[in-house]
This record gives C-alpha cells, sequence and structure tokens, in this order.
C-alpha cells in the first residue's frame, strides 16, 4: 500500500529563525496523530538547520533543487552530494516555476533525476500542462511527452524510489486548483502510463501527488481520491495550522 504523503514547499520563503519556529509548531501539532509522512522543503540556507531541528521526529526534509554536476564552477549551485552530505532524503525537481522562470528543459530535469538517484537521493519529479494546453484537451499529451523525456529517454529508472507530482502550471500560485476530480483522471492516466511503459507493480507502488493551490479547505476531497497519495503544498504550508490541517485531513479518506 502507498503511504500518503504531504510535502510543504516553502519557496523563498522564511529566514533560518523563522524556520526553526515553524518546524518547532509542526512537531507540536503533530505529535503523536499523524498517518501521513510529511516532508518540508526549506529554503537552502536553512536545509541543515531544519534537518537538525527534526531530527527527533518523523518529518523529512526536502531541498528545493539540484545541480546535476557532482562539483564544478557553477555559481549559486548545489549538487546533490551536497544535498546528501547535510542529511536530505527528498529533492524537488522540475517545478513549474523553474521551468517557466529559468527556462529548464525536461532534459535537464532528467539529469537531475540521475543526480539525485546517484545519491541515493528521492527525487520529487514535477510535470503538468498550461492553461492553454487544458484547453486544446493536450494535457494527457503533454504529460506523456514529459514524462518519456525524463524517464524513458534516459533509461534511468532501474526500481529507483521517486515520486511524480502533478502540478498544472495554471494552478500555481493562482489560487485556481484542480478539482478532485480533475486530479484524479490525470494521476490515474499517469499510472497507466507507468504501466504500460514500465510494469503493473512500478504503477502501484510509485506515488503520485498534487500539487497547485492546496488549502485546508480542498484538501479533505483531495485526499479522497483514489490515485491521488499525496498533496504538494505552496502557500499553505508556510503557516503550522493550516499546514497541519492539509496533514489530518487525509484521515478523512
Amino acid at each position: 500500500m502507498r503511504k500518503p504523503i504531504a510535502i510543504g514547499n516553502w519557496k523563498m520563503h522564511k529566514t533560518v529563525k523563522e524556520s526553526i519556529r515553524l518546524v518547532t509548531e509542526l512537531k507540536n501539532r503533530l505529535s503523536g496523530k499523524q498517518e501521513v509522512e510529511v516532508v518540508v522543503a526549506p529554503t537552502s540556507v536553512a536545509l541543515e538547520t531544519v534537518r537538525i531541528a527534526l531530527q527527533d521526529v518523523q518529518i523529512g526534509v526536502a531541498a528545493q533543487n539540484v545541480h546535476w554536476e557532482e562539483s564544478g564552477a557553477f555559481t549559486g549551485e548545489v549538487s546533490a552530494a551536497m544535498l546528501a552530505d547535510i542529511g536530505c532524503t527528498y529533492v524537488i525537481i522540475g517545478h513549474s516555476e523553474r521551468r517557466q522562470q529559468w527556462h529548464e528543459t525536461d532534459a535537464q530535469v532528467q539529469l537531475k533525476f540521475k543526480a539525485a538517484i546517484e545519491q541515493d537521493l528521492v527525487p520529487i519529479v514535477c510535470i503538468g500542462e498550461t492553461w492553454q494546453q487544458r484547453q486544446d484537451n493536450e494535457t494527457e499529451k503533454v504529460i506523456d511527452k514529459q514524462l518519456n523525456e525524463i524517464l524513458v529517454a534516459g533509461n534511468i529508472f532501474h526500481g529507483s524510489d521517486f515520486l511524480i507530482a502533478y502540478e498544472p502550471i495554471w494552478a500555481i500560485g493562482t489560487g485556481n486548483n484542480a478539482t478532485p476530480e480533475q486530479a484524479q483522471k490525470v494521476h490515474e492516466h499517469i499510472r497507466e502510463y507507468l504501466a504500460r511503459m514500465f510494469r503493473g507493480d512500478v504503477a502501484e507502488q510509485v506515488r503520485i501527488v498534487y500539487g497547485g493551490s492546496v488549502t485546508a479547505k480542498n484538501s479533505a476531497e483531495l485526499w479522497r481520491m483514489p490515485d491521488v497519495d499525496g498533496l504538494l503544498v505552496g502557500t499553505a504550508s508556510l503557516e503550522a495550522e493550516s499546514f497541519s490541517k492539509i496533514v489530518l485531513n487525509q484521515g478523512e479518506r
């Protein structure tokens, strides 16, 4: 059975001190209550401090990005080995903001995937369509193309642990989330893709999470969808109260 997971992507928010306050409150609110794997993704400057603050509880730490090279003249970048060295367990790759603002390609996401699994980091692979692509009924075509270029073209799936995050670009930070039924339909398609391209057991074991204006209000319905294994939460993860409610809403599934 796939364990449900809630991932809080803090993006470029929270100083180190603010990060400590947030995870301390999260620990207090979730202690002994959660049936969900919880992961937080602070800024890179707070990663190690947050990881140390969480070492006595079962809350994982994810990086928001990674470079594919081991080292070199890449000013401002962080390697997978560096992330593993400070205790990260997950890394978000291919987020729509990275794709839009830094023009990251599927080929680069593929390289980041390889770098992550070589250091035993679990990649959270983000994919999704624009509003125009959805209006043109190209969602499944776009999803397949992204997965083909990231997973298949690089021949990089060998039983490695990874997550797929469906985050429709039109829902990121807009307040316009996909309906639970829309999310379920795409997640079901992704699982069918994995079964077709790999094996049925692969399709059953890979967790597929939804991201895109997730709130405490809409999370319970999203959790009820059979192929929604988790939630990638942005703004609502910046406050312990709202993120905790999202985590605990999974119990209503």
